[in-house]
C-alpha cells in the first residue's frame, strides 16, 4: 500500500463524526464529503503514490477554510488549484496560513520537490468550532483532555504510513509544542520535537519580517533532512 492509499484509508474509512466533545464546542468533520474525498485523492495520489519516508510536519487541528474544505492541511481551494494545478469545485477566502505554507514549500523547491521528504498533518485530525469560529484543542481544557486519546491513536496510526522519526516539525511554538513535545517525551515517537512559529501568527501579527520567519522554517527544515 502506498503513503497516499494509507492517508485516504484512515481520514475517510477510520476516521468518523462520533466525538463526544464538551457543551458548545462542534466538530469539524469534512472528509465524508464527496468533493473533499476527490480533492485529497487527487492531491495525495499525485504527490505521496510512493512508499518513502517523510518527515512528518504537524499543525494543530484543521480550520474551516483550509483542511476543513479541501481535507488537505494548510492548502486551501486557492493553493489547490494555484500551486498543486489540482481543479475542484470549491470557492472560497484565501486562508492566510496557507499562504505562508506555500512560500515555505516553494522556497523549499515547489510542492513535487517538498512532498516528496515532507508529511504535513494536524496533531489532531478533526477540528473544531465554537459560535461558528475556528477553535482549537487546546482552548479548554476539558476538551484537550477528551480529545487526548484521539491524538495519541492519530500519531500511533500516522507513523505507520512512513515516518522518519528523527524529528518532528511543530507549526506553533506555543501550547501545540508544548503539548506536543510532553506528549513526545511520554510516547517516544520523535528524537525532538522542532518548534516553528504558526504561519498564521507570521502573516497576521509579523509579515513586515515575513523573510526571516521563511528563513528560520528553510533552515530547521534542512536541519531536519540532514538528519541521519
Amino acid at each position: 500500500m502506498t503513503f497516499a492509499q494509507h492517508v485516504l484509508n484512515y481520514h475517510t474509512d477510520t476516521l468518523r463524526p462520533d466525538w463526544k466533545l464538551p457543551k458548545g464546542v462542534e466538530l469539524l468533520y469534512p472528509f465524508g464529503e464527496e468533493d473533499t474525498q476527490a480533492c485529497m485523492k487527487a492531491f495525495y495520489e499525485k504527490y505521496f503514490s510512493d512508499n518513502r519516508d517523510r518527515i512528518f510536519v504537524a499543525g494543530i487541528n484543521p480550520g474551516r477554510f483550509g483542511a476543513g474544505v479541501t481535507g488537505v492541511p494548510f492548502t486551501g481551494p486557492k493553493m489547490l488549484r494555484e500551486q498543486c494545478n489540482i481543479e475542484h469545485n470549491f470557492t472560497g477566502r484565501p486562508e492566510l496560513s496557507a499562504d505562508f505554507i506555500y512560500r515555505w514549500i516553494n522556497e523549499m523547491g515547489g510542492p513535487e520537490a517538498f512532498y516528496q521528504d515532507f508529511y504535513i498533518t494536524s496533531a489532531c485530525p478533526l477540528g473544531f468550532t465554537k459560535n461558528g469560529k475556528n477553535y482549537n484543542y487546546y482552548d479548554d481544557k476539558k476538551l484537550e483532555k477528551a480529545i487526548r486519546p484521539r491524538i495519541i491513536e492519530n500519531f500511533d496510526v500516522q507513523l505507520g504510513f512512513g515516518s522518519r522519526r528523527e524529528f518532528l516539525l511543530c507549526l506553533g511554538e506555543g501550547k501545540n509544542y508544548k503539548f506536543l513535545k510532553a506528549l513526545n517525551e511520554e510516547r517516544g515517537w520523535f528524537g525532538e520535537v522542532i518548534p516553528l512559529s504558526h504561519p498564521r501568527f507570521v502573516m497576521q501579527y509579523k509579515r513586515k519580517s515575513l523573510d526571516v520567519y521563511l528563513a528560520d522554517y528553510v533552515a530547521k527544515s534542512e536541519r531536519a533532512l540532514s538528519a541521519i
